[in-house]
């Protein structure tokens, strides 16, 4: 019989396949390990393939759809109502081909690798960021230790761990004397490469006219207009500006029941990234982007929205969920050389 919807749970090593017919009886339930995973799809006829937005997802569904399948991702927590019983690679797989089938689905749009290469520039950025942090609080912690407290700020560590590796009067061991000099070494290095990514991005960032579109907007600059436009990916898949603000968390969770509305705090749905936003829009921008305003200005969850819908000549397929989670960023400091 004719395979018309497929649910591929992925792995790293072994594939999970389950497909059913047009009248959604089951056909086939295989595993597959990686090799035989596109010989595999190659000899089908096209249909539809629904996977988790997990990691590898978005390179299976550039690989899928080349063969000419159409391939849709779902966020898992979409996908888990449907798993009956215990959770197994076969039960998972009949999930995804269950839920993939349901009318108004909302499906994650599949990201190229340009947009999947700066994502991870932002993620190791983010790395770099909060080991930059870590590094200061642990120089911090050790010179109290020895009754040195420095000033409130990460931005005082280094000079003031310069003047007090520089002067006689402390009377520190050879050896902790060393060690701060290392750590001081190791904090440098950690803001030289934060500063490296940075350029990076921004480099992409002057490239892109969408991102420089939105780089017009207050308060976003080149990390957040990147950010957007690699984490939105295809921004057809929202109908409206307000579905957008939405995506981004930039609402109150609702615990409503019972006729009674609750509205709790911002939802920050989108991620870390939300809450990197949602930030922005509190206090005036980006730190690393410079181009923070007064607080006169709209919020820039509403200015996005607003482009966004402004922008739209055409009714899009609903609101997609984003897999991909962005470290919040933290505030940037300027360290002395």
């Amino acid at each position: 019989m004719k395979m018309t919807t497929i649910g591929l749970d992925l792995a790293k090593n072994v594939f999970q396949v389950h497909s059913v017919d047009g009248r959604g009886k089951p056909v086939l339930r295989k595993s597959l390990k990686r090799s035989q995973v596109l010989p595999f799809f190659a000899n089908l006829e096209l249909c539809l393939i629904g996977m988790e937005a997990c990691g590898g997802s978005h390179y299976g569904a550039r690989k899928l759809a080349a063969l000419g399948h159409t391939v849709k991702l779902m966020a898992p927590q979409f996908v888990k109502p449907y798993v009956k019983s215990n959770k197994t690679d076969a039960t998972d797989a009949e999930a995804i081909c269950e839920a993939v089938g349901r009318p108004w689905r909302r499906f994650v749009p599949t990201k190229t690798e340009d947009q999947q290469a700066v994502l991870a520039l932002h993620r190791a950025r983010q790395g770099f960021v909060q080991a930059r942090t870590a590094q200061a609080n642990q120089i911090r912690g050790l010179l109290g230790e020895f009754g040195l407290v420095l000033p409130q700020g990460i931005g005082h560590i280094l000079p003031r761990l310069a003047e007090i590796l520089e002067a006689g009067e402390n009377e520190l061991p050879a050896a902790f004397h060393a060690l701060m000099e290392r750590l001081r070494e190791h904090l440098k290095e950690l803001d030289r490469q934060v500063d490296g990514l940075e350029q990076q991005i921004q480099a992409w960032h002057r490239d892109q006219a969408l991102n420089r579109k939105l780089a017009e907007i207050p308060r976003i600059g080149p990390l957040t207009a990147s950010a957007l436009v690699t984490s939105i990916g295809d921004a057809w898949g929202f109908e409206n500006g307000r579905q957008l603000a939405a995506w981004l968390g930039l609402v109150p969770r609702q615990p409503s029941s019972g006729g009674q509305t609750k509205l709790l705090g911002i939802s920050k749905r989108g991620g870390p990234l939300s809450s990197n936003l949602t930030d922005s829009w509190r206090t005036g921008g980006h730190p690393g982007d410079r181009t923070a305003v007064s607080g006169s200005d709209r919020g820039v969850g509403a200015t996005v929205a607003g482009a966004a819908e402004s922008q739209r000549g055409r009714r899009g397929l609903g609101q997609p969920e984003c897999p991909d989670r962005l470290g919040a960023d933290d505030e940037r400091h300027a360290f002395s050389p």
